[in-house]
């Protein structure tokens, strides 16, 4: 391997070493463990009366239930599109407020046109990065589900991959694409016993895993040292804008 002889001998002087911080196994440490139940916002993307992606939502929900979890199912009906309404909607505000509750995400669409629908697309569109000092999605987990009417696909959940990474939640490694979706639930709506519902499990098993890993360290596992050095030149600009000496 091609390496200099003495490594980093030349320093960093692009470096602001007093934001620049070391990781350690004692950052990870928690002075006391939160004893509330996991905290579950889920989100799907359909309106239809008989929806196979609340379905899924449903099972979803009944396992996190059942695995200790307390589970709120935000219902998308009445919800505008983003910026045809301001951000102080009941339904904006709804879906913000449960957010901000939550620990963690699941995030069930179906697959239409080979993507994620517009409804689910909307509820996140609607989710701001921050607002405030109020960050609604950051830090916390995400699971990622799709159900499609033809065979095996997962173009959904690799998108909401992306909107997971973007709004900087910790989205698991497993998930769940459930094709031919009307052979798999009955018609009350419950999914069919088989390896796709052990899926489900599997996917709901390790959210909840990772919530318990990461919820009391949520601040400190998204917390950059580019953000860190913003928030120093951000307080500046607040003290010059008190003493008149804001820039033009």
């Amino acid at each position: 391997m091609d390496k200099p002889k003495q490594p980093f001998a030349d320093g960093m002087p692009n470096l602001s070493e007093g934001h620049f911080v070391v990781p350690t196994t004692a950052d990870l440490q928690v002075a006391t463990l939160f004893t509330h139940a996991q905290r579950f916002l889920i989100l799907y993307g359909s309106l239809r009366e008989r929806s196979f992606s609340r379905f899924l939502a449903y099972e979803a929900a009944r396992l996190l239930e059942a695995m200790g979890g307390e589970v709120r199912i935000y219902d998308a009906h009445g919800l505008p599109l983003p910026d045809d309404t301001t951000a102080d909607h009941p339904k904006v505000q709804e879906l913000r407020n449960l957010s901000i509750w939550s620990e963690g995400h699941v995030w069930v669409s179906p697959e239409r046109h080979g993507a994620m629908t517009g409804v689910m697309k909307s509820q996140v569109d609607w989710l701001p990065l921050s607002e405030g000092s109020v960050r609604p999605t950051q830090g916390r987990t995400l699971a990622v589900m799709q159900v499609s009417g033809g065979s095996q696909s997962f173009n959904a959940v690799n998108g909401l991959r992306i909107l997971g990474r973007w709004m900087r939640m910790i989205t698991i490694p497993n998930q769940s694409s459930v094709p031919m979706a009307y052979k798999e639930f009955d018609e009350a709506g419950r999914m069919k016993p088989g390896p796709l519902y052990d899926r489900v499990v599997d996917v709901c098993e390790e959210l909840c895993r990772f919530t318990l890993l990461t919820r009391e360290r949520s601040v400190y596992l998204v917390d950059r040292y580019s953000e860190r050095k913003g928030r120093v030149s951000d307080r500046l600009d607040a003290v010059a804008a008190d003493i008149g000496f804001a820039k033009a």
